[in-house]
C-alpha cells in the first residue's frame, strides 16, 4: 500500500524515548526512495498519456501518487530531522566524544554532520567570553554547590585544575573537585558525583 513504509519510519521513532537514537534505517528509507521513484515514473507516464491521448479519466489516478510521494517525502525529511536532533541533543549530553555504542547507530552521513556541528559550537564558544572562550555546555542545571565530590570510575590519569593541583585519578579514588572542572568527566563516564 501506499506511504505505508514511510509511516513505519515515522513509528520507529516514536517508540523511542527522548535521548535515545535507534539504528539508522537504511533499508527503510531506501525502500521509500524507491516506492517514490516508482510512483514519480508512473505519473510521469500517465501525465504523457494524458497530454497526448486527453485522457481526464487519469488525473485522480496522478494526483493520487502525487499526494503519496509528497507525504512520503514529508515523512523522511521528518524521520532525518528528528534523528538530526536527537544527535545535536547526545552533544549537549556526552560533549564532544560520543560513545562507540551511540556512534554505531549513526549513518556515515550522520557522523559527518556532527563533526561538522561540533566544529561549528567549539568555533562558537571560542568566539565569546574573552581570550579562552565560554564552555556553554558546562553547567546544564544550576549548580547547588561549586565543589562536588566524585568517585573516579577508571583509570583517566593526571587531572590538574585551576590553581595548579595535579590530581591523579585512579580507578575507585575519590576526589573533591571544583563542578565545573569535572562535568565533562562525568559525561563521559569516567568519574561519578558522589551522593553524600
Amino acid at each position: 500500500m501506499f506511504c505505508e513504509k514511510a509511516v513505519e519510519l515515522i513509528r520507529e521513532l516514536h517508540r523511542m524515548s527522548d535521548g535515545q537514537l535507534p539504528a539508522f534505517n537504511e533499508d527503510g528509507v531506501r525502500q521509500v526512495l524507491q516506492e517514490m521513484e516508482a510512483l514519480y515514473e508512473q505519473n510521469q507516464a500517465d501525465v504523457n498519456e494524458a497530454k497526448s491521448v486527453g485522457r481526464a479519466d487519469l488525473i485522480p489516478s496522478i494526483k493520487l501518487r502525487h499526494c503519496c510521494l509528497l507525504r512520503n517525502q514529508r515523512c523522511v525529511v521528518a524521520y532525518l530531522y528528528d534523528r538530526l536532533l536527537r544527535i545535536r541533543a547526545l552533544r549537549w549530553e556526552y560533549g564532544s566524544v560520543l560513545p562507540a555504542n551511540v556512534r554505531f547507530h549513526m549513518s556515515a552521513e550522520e557522523v559527518q554532520w556532527f563533526g561538522q556541528y561540533k566544529k561549528s559550537l567549539a568555533s562558537f564558544m571560542r568566539s565569546i567570553g574573552g581570550e579562552e572562550g565560554l564552555d556553554i555546555t558546562q553547567d546544564m542545571k544550576p549548580p547547588k554547590s561549586l565543589y562536588i565530590q566524585v568517585r573516579c570510575l577508571k583509570d583517566h590519569g593526571e587531572f590538574e585544575i585551576d590553581d595548579g593541583t595535579v590530581i591523579l585519578l585512579k580507578k575507585n579514588s575519590q576526589h573533591f573537585l571544583p563542578r565545573w572542572k569535572c562535568e565533562q568527566l562525568i559525561r563521559q563516564g569516567v568519574l561519578e558525583h558522589v551522593m553524600s
